[in-house]
């Protein structure tokens, strides 16, 4: 006779579930890579969300998008609210991005990532009410350190002193937007570099809290569906993660105070996404910093991916060698 505590467990992702998931972003980058530099980034997405949907539906679980496509009469795969895999295994949320850097992808530019994160059913933040956050994430050195609500100067040298750096030598990434116009001039008034980014936040965010990334810390505006991808990310990584929702206009601060969100409250990881079982998991479209973009070798195509768990605190690079033949 099974135990209750046993057949409870039994019910949540394990370990072979980022296994599984990490065979639908190599099929998504796969499939996409035609696409790259071509100039048609929904082209590019379409092929992929076509191949990640394929291989989600033979995975041996429950999985609900909660951030996905978009709203079902926008997004015939992948939509927000679609159960996808056998519905034979534990029931999760599941974020999707079959492609984070579409424009990227299009322009033949880096950092273009394929990627899904899931978590137990039930513990991922509901993004709908606002579509934008401002984030700041960096690694573990800034728990205790940073502080979103404080001027970007005063965290640069706060976490420039916690990593013992010269603040000459911090790089501080941030999406090149022209609402970011004056943040970049304090990041630079502090002393600090910065690293632009076109596009492609989640890997902005995940390279500001690796270990061994240029990056020491990820700042600005982007998107709250991105922010939660990032949080199952930066759990495995230990690092931090702090944001606040940031209405694009007065109708959606209506919506999400009617929705009961604070607008001044910090979100935390914890916040973006409960619990300590989260798996993230990223293959490259095109090169970066955090994992290499799809390469053919002769009969050979290959994938580099990273996949992060968070209740083993685990962080795997998984090279795989698919035979052309068999994408054609």
């Amino acid at each position: 006779m099974i135990s209750t505590d046993t057949a409870t467990l039994s019910l949540r992702p394990d370990r072979n579930l980022a296994m599984e998931l990490v065979r639908a972003t190599e099929a998504a980058a796969i499939r996409a890579t035609p696409f790259i530099g071509r100039g048609d980034k929904n082209a590019a997405d379409g092929a992929a969300v076509d191949a990640m949907r394929a291989f989600l539906g033979t995975v041996n679980f429950d999985g609900l998008v909660v951030i996905g496509e978009g709203e079902k009469d926008a997004a015939p795969m992948l939509y927000n609210g679609e159960h996808v895999g056998n519905g034979r295994g534990p029931a999760c949320d599941i974020a999707v991005d079959p492609i984070d850097g579409t424009s990227l992808t299009a322009a033949g530019r880096q950092d273009a990532l394929s990627v899904i994160a899931a978590s137990d059913r039930g513990s991922m933040f509901d993004p709908s009410a606002v579509f934008y956050m401002n984030k700041l994430v960096c690694g573990p050195e800034g728990e205790g350190v940073v502080d979103i609500s404080r001027p970007i100067g005063d965290n640069i040298r706060a976490l420039a002193k916690a990593k013992g750096k010269e603040i000459e030598a911090m790089r501080i990434a941030v999406l090149d937007r022209p609402r970011h116009a004056q943040l970049i001039e304090e990041i630079r008034a502090a002393g600090a570099g910065t690293r632009l980014l076109l596009d492609g936040d989640v890997a902005g965010g995940i390279n500001a809290a690796r270990y061994d990334s240029r990056i020491d810390m990820c700042v600005g505006i982007g998107g709250t569906p991105e922010g939660i991808i990032t949080a199952c990310a930066v759990k495995a990584l230990g690092g931090v993660i702090q944001g606040v929702l940031s209405p694009k206009d007065d109708q959606e601060r209506d919506k999400a105070i009617a929705a009961g969100h604070d607008l001044d409250r910090v979100l935390h990881a914890g916040d973006l996404v409960k619990g300590d079982n989260t798996y993230f998991v990223a293959t490259g479209v095109t090169h970066g910093e955090l994992v290499d973009g799809v390469q053919r070798n002769g009969h050979l195509i290959r994938t580099e991916s990273i996949v992060l768990r968070s209740k083993s605190g685990t962080i795997r690079r998984v090279v795989g060698d698919h035979l052309v033949e068999k994408w054609l």
